[in-house]
């Protein structure tokens, strides 16, 4: 679980950014997300596939990287 301790003389709003870095940083929201509706084992394949796609367009189309 994660957790933050709220330093002395930090304002409410730091320490919620440091918060939300840290819940970034562990793939808890992309982990929540993924479990917010079953997807059938066919579909995850077909996204998957589609942005592999994209991404192999998106290479050969900046061939400088």
């Amino acid at each position: 679980m994660t957790q933050i301790q709220v330093k002395p003389n930090e304002s409410l709003e730091q320490a919620l950014k440091r918060f939300k870095k840290q819940i970034q940083q562990t793939g808890v929201l992309r982990e929540a997300r993924e479990h917010y509706e079953y997807q059938k084992p066919s579909d995850r394949k077909r996204k998957q596939i589609a942005a592999a796609r994209r991404k192999n367009k998106l290479k050969t189309a900046n061939p400088a990287e």
